[in-house]
């Protein structure tokens, strides 16, 4: 078995390769982006938050992810 890039993500606007596939929360985990905090979209589609964690991302995807920035 390999561990070589077999999967490539578009995340906003840069490409990403990854060594297998991956689901809403693993992909954040590996960015180490908070869950909480961002909102997604998939291939031009918003996918509502409960519903991120356990999407499966397929190899060509391309992604938008937002994070939300609290101030005051």
């Amino acid at each position: 078995m390999t561990n070589e890039p077999n999967m490539q993500l578009t995340i906003n606007g840069r490409v990403h390769k990854f060594a297998g596939s991956l689901t809403g929360d693993q992909l954040l985990s590996e960015l180490g982006i908070n869950p909480a905090l961002v909102v997604a979209e998939i291939n031009g589609e918003v996918v509502p938050r409960d519903e991120f964690p356990t999407q499966q991302l397929t190899d060509g995807d391309i992604l938008e992810l937002v994070t939300i920035v609290g101030g005051g």
